[in-house]
């Protein structure tokens, strides 16, 4: 435990903020699952919808600092190339 007042606070603050970035992440793997799903069930019109709030949310994470950008468009990639199978 820091002996400074100053310390503590920003203990605080990091805490603060990993809880932050935790549920960023969280709620993006949420969005992937259910864009997988609309894929495996083959739902065109469900997996379109998903596919654009997915990036949505990555562009947002990287944006902010959560994930870094080429991760970001390596998953980006990988959704893009699941949804183009699906129509195919």
């Amino acid at each position: 435990m820091p002996n400074i007042k100053s310390a503590e606070k920003r203990v605080n603050i990091i805490k603060v903020k990993t809880l932050k970035n935790q549920i960023i992440k969280s709620t993006l793997k949420t969005y992937i699952k259910k864009f997988d799903a609309a894929v495996a069930d083959g739902d065109k019109k469900a997996a379109a919808t998903a596919y654009i709030d997915v990036v949505k949310k990555i562009d947002k994470a990287v944006a902010k600092g959560i994930i870094h950008k080429n991760t970001a468009a390596n998953r980006k990639s990988q959704l893009t190339l699941r949804f183009n199978a699906m129509e195919a």
